[in-house]
């Protein structure tokens, strides 16, 4: 056995390192000497911050795991170890790992020795006895006929009593990033200050005491990007991504939904950096005053606590939420430090419109003369949803005349504007709504921004 690092010998790297911060090498010496040393907090913080620089280090992603192991954060454990197999499923040690950790959950123990089992079928010599006889297991010269174990069907069950594909099914790394979402330029701009900008210079927020985190409310009509984004956001800064719906959170029982809140709020905390977003967050945080039930004002407090960090800080987690009904929410949540900054999306304007048509289009049939500026000037008002609805329409036509020729034809500008004249903007009813808000109920100037599109001077 290895005799443990001197705490004395440990100090001169750790101060190179404080020199020279950049480099991974040795970041990545320094946290695994901290692991072995016991040291697995402040092994955790320069296992994150290696990864920050190279999110696909195999070594960083290990040592990462297994420090969580140490700490029995169980579900982070897991997670980082899927997204490891994800990307390399011959990497024996992280199954071996794997198998070690659903082991040591006290779950049914299959899934433990299929991950022990793909460990030794990559490497012999992972062998370990103590787990073969956690699992029940005899190595392979032993093994008779008939003794293979039995197979249960339960859904492992993480530390904290959760299902763990349940905790982190919504879990991804998104690949898209802002040169994927057409036009928005004053949104993303709104979304490089109040997100990007503080993970990209954290010093800068540093020096002015801006931690790097909070959250941004995006509103507007349906079909506008909002989720769209709130995806591009993520993979702009390469930070993990949780979509987080209605079903998500609510739940029949008492007090569950409460738990499932808190524990989505843990999970991007391990995963920091992570954009957490909550879809139509209006059901989650409606206004207390309009709701009867005592159950909702308790979610409502639970997520209020989240937000403001009380028990765990939300450093590197960025929140984002959506709602078409941002004068339905618990005004509480518009505080500094919560959902403070709200942003109008708009439908898209005309360039932004032009581009979703070159996307929507991309890969069909199509005339050589299309001329997709002229068909965007004709289509002011429409939404994303909206010009996916003129494509469909105008594909419906060409498949008919096809079909009838015997031959595949293409979409023809005359198939585009006639089926721009058919698709009614979705947006107009959201508007009308939405311009008596900000008439007669906007007296924090929350809404300003809508009588700025509709050209309406207060």
């Amino acid at each position: 056995m290895a005799a443990l690092p001197n705490p004395a010998d440990l100090q001169p790297l750790l101060d190179a390192l404080a020199f020279s911060p950049e480099n991974l090498p040795l970041r990545r010496h320094v946290a695994a000497l901290l692991r072995q040393a016991g040291r697995f907090a402040e092994a955790e913080g320069h296992y994150r911050q290696g990864l920050r620089q190279d999110p696909d280090d195999q070594e960083l992603q290990l040592g990462l795991a297994e420090t969580y192991a140490a700490l029995l954060k169980t579900s982070a454990a897991l997670v980082v170890l899927e997204e490891l197999l994800r990307a390399h499923p011959n990497h024996g040690p992280a199954h071996l790992l794997h198998a070690r950790v659903l082991a040591g959950a006290g779950g049914p123990p299959d899934e433990a020795r299929t991950a022990y089992r793909q460990a030794l079928e990559l490497d012999a010599s992972l062998r370990d006895a103590d787990l073969d006889a956690q699992l029940g297991l005899r190595p392979a010269a032993q093994t008779t006929s008939g003794g293979a174990p039995t197979d249960y069907n339960a859904t492992h069950v993480s530390d904290r009593g959760l299902d763990e594909r349940a905790l982190f099914a919504g879990l991804e790394k998104p690949k898209i990033t802002f040169r994927d979402v057409g036009g928005m330029d004053a949104v993303k701009e709104e979304i490089r200050l109040k997100i990007i900008h503080p993970l990209q210079f954290p010093d800068f927020y540093k020096a002015y005491g801006k931690a790097a985190g909070g959250g941004l409310l995006l509103y507007g009509p349906p079909g506008c990007g909002k989720t769209h984004l709130a995806r591009a956001t993520a993979g702009e800064v390469q930070a993990s991504f949780i979509h987080v719906g209605i079903t998500d959170i609510l739940d029949m029982w008492m007090g569950q939904s409460e738990k499932k809140l808190h524990d989505l709020f843990e999970l991007a905390r391990m995963q920091a950096p992570c954009v957490l977003f909550f879809d139509e967050v209006d059901a989650l945080a409606a206004n207390r005053h309009d709701l009867r039930q005592s159950a909702g004002r308790t979610l409502i407090n639970q997520f209020l606590e989240e937000l403001d960090g009380a028990r765990s800080s939300n450093d590197g987690v960025l929140i984002l939420a959506a709602t078409n009904a941002p004068w339905h929410l618990d005004p509480a949540f518009r505080r500094p430090g919560r959902f403070d900054r709200i942003v109008l999306v708009t439908p898209p304007d005309e360039p932004a419109r032009a581009a979703i048509l070159e996307v929507l289009l991309r890969g069909k049939p199509v005339a050589d003369d299309l001329r997709l500026p002229a068909l965007a000037a004709q289509t002011a008002g429409l939404s994303g949803a909206d010009l996916q609805a003129v494509v469909d329409t105008a594909v419906e036509t060409c498949l008919r005349e096809s079909m009838k020729a015997g031959q595949v034809r293409p979409v023809q500008q005359s198939h585009l504007l006639a089926a721009a004249k058919q698709v009614r903007p979705s947006t107009k009813e959201w508007f009308a709504t939405a311009k008596n808000y900000a008439l007669y109920s906007n007296e924090g100037g929350h809404y300003d921004d809508i009588l700025t599109y509709l050209g309406i001077k207060k």
